[in-house]
């Protein structure tokens, strides 16, 4: 019988009896399959440690080893030790030295480093990532204070050098094509979470399926555009078909990149990819309303479509399996709400999502007065007068949290999960100091009201921005006010 010696290291134990990495997988440790994780961490890390540490019972271990005809030694079911700090330490140890080592290629790209001779140092240490940890590091560089516009460059590069080389990808980069709504995949290889993610995906009329669904109708539009570049021929009219892109884009800034940061402290999505989607969606609105110019724009759009096919890379891999690990069930479902104020992308019709809502998440009505300096109100009569002012309203107290939007139709999107949000996490970074510009003027005195007059989607909107004070004079907010004035154009027009 084979004596498994539990004080040995799982590097040790793999090396000696390569059938025990199969054995962990079975048994919850889907990390070590991975060599770099068996080279790194497995080298400082001991069976029973890995189970305290993973929450696995080591009487199922124990039993699963003697199915497979292991002698268990040097263990006792009784034993009952703690990690100690050593151990922690060489863990920690072992994990920034992978981090570093992830950073160091990085920037080394952003320096302009070749991009295949990174790539093979690379692969002399890496046989596979977890994008998790990818992500890491873009959060930890910006921490330290590189550049966003570097650390945005990089969000390009790094898909470059991790394609093909991470987890996910190796498991998830041919995506079957939809076949009645559902999407197919092989579980069996697939680690916890992207399970998760897959399952999420195939659940009909789910956000991710939705957002699944436009991004393999955009993966079609791109093949058209990239052939309509190859034959040089009306490759205009190609790229006019990817437009809708600008309202996926949107989507994802307003529900999800926001979430993340401010419920679950996962910053790098909302700075970085939230930044290269306003770029993509400049780029495109650029080049679209250039059409004279297309043939001296050639190499531009060909530019676009490789950024936007590596969006597509980094949704899939980093963002959506990041979502689905962190969200529940109830924001999910407060998402699917505010997914249905914007309209179709690609022709993509919302399905129903069957999932019950529980009694926690809808608005309790108390039948109570609220006693104002005008008068008093139910608290229904209240929220029906706010929903009926034509207008949309939006309040931002004094700690720049929001805390109120009223309902109706909307020129202006303002999900219902940005409540109880910082103010900022709901703009992209490129107009975050404008607004807290803004705010600050009113904070200070310095100005009451900044009215704002822009077009959009042909409608002529006027907007302001107010500051709310109490009868002292002490600031409490921000009131922002957007009203649709197309109706004026109408009235002044039969008056002439």
């Amino acid at each position: 019988m084979k004596k498994l010696d539990l004080n040995k290291s799982v590097y040790d134990l793999a090396k000696e009896y390569p059938e025990v990495v199969d054995i962990m997988v079975e048994l919850g440790f889907s990390q070590i399959k991975k060599k770099a994780m068996l080279n790194s961490m497995g080298k400082v890390m001991t069976i029973p440690r890995g189970a305290k540490m993973h929450d696995i019972p080591m009487d199922t271990i124990v039993e699963k080893f003697k199915e497979n005809n292991f002698e268990i030694i040097n263990y006792s079911l009784d034993d009952n030790k703690e990690i100690k700090n050593k151990d922690i330490e060489d863990i920690n140890k072992e994990n920034s030295d992978r981090t570093s080592l992830l950073k160091s290629y990085l920037k080394r790209l952003g320096n302009g480093e070749d991009l295949e001779t990174v790539r093979s140092d690379f692969r002399k240490n890496f046989e596979g990532v977890d994008s998790r940890e990818i992500m890491k590091v873009e959060e930890e560089l910006i921490r330290e204070g590189t550049p966003l516009s570097e650390v945005q460059r990089l969000c390009d590069l790094h898909s470059a050098l991790f394609h093909g080389q991470t987890f996910e990808e190796k498991i998830a980069n041919a995506h079957s094509p939809v076949e009645n709504n559902n999407f197919k995949f092989d579980r069996s290889k697939y680690d916890k979470k992207m399970t998760v993610t897959k399952e999420l995906i195939d659940t009909l009329g789910h956000p991710l399926n939705i957002f699944a669904k436009e991004n393999r109708v955009l993966e079609e539009l791109i093949k058209e555009a990239k052939k309509a570049l190859e034959d040089k021929k009306d490759f205009y009219k190609a790229f006019y078909n990817l437009r809708d892109i600008s309202i996926h884009y949107a989507k994802k800034g307003d529900l999800l990149y926001p979430h993340l940061e401010s419920k679950y402290n996962i910053t790098g999505p909302s700075k970085v990819m939230w930044t290269v989607d306003d770029e993509i969606r400049s780029e495109v609105t650029s080049l679209l309303s250039d059409k004279e110019n297309a043939d001296k724009n050639y190499e531009r759009f060909k530019a676009l479509l490789k950024r936007i096919e590596e969006m597509i890379y980094k949704e899939e891999n980093i963002l959506f399996p990041n979502c689905a690990m962190n969200f529940t069930k109830e924001e999910w479902i407060l998402i699917s709400e505010d997914m249905k104020d914007y309209d179709s992308v690609f022709g993509i019709k919302e399905e129903n999502w069957n999932v019950k809502k529980d009694d926690d998440i809808s608005f309790k009505i108390d039948e109570d007065r609220i006693k104002l300096s005008g008068g008093h109100l139910k608290i229904n009569e209240l929220n029906a007068l706010l929903n009926t002012i034509p207008l949309e309203i939006t309040f931002v107290d004094k700690e720049n949290i929001n805390r109120y939007f009223n309902e109706g139709e909307k020129m202006m999107k303002r999900p219902k999960m940005a409540i109880d949000r910082n103010v900022m996490s709901c703009h992209p970074p490129k107009v975050q100091a404008l607004v807290n510009s803004i705010i600050e003027d009113f904070r200070s005195g310095r100005k009451d009201n900044v009215p704002v007059w822009l077009n959009k989607r042909g409608h002529a909107l006027y907007i302001n921005y107010i500051a709310v004070r109490d009868e002292d004079e002490n600031y409490l907010g921000t009131l922002e006010i957007v009203q649709d004035m197309e109706f004026t154009k109408k009235h002044f027009l039969e008056d002439e």
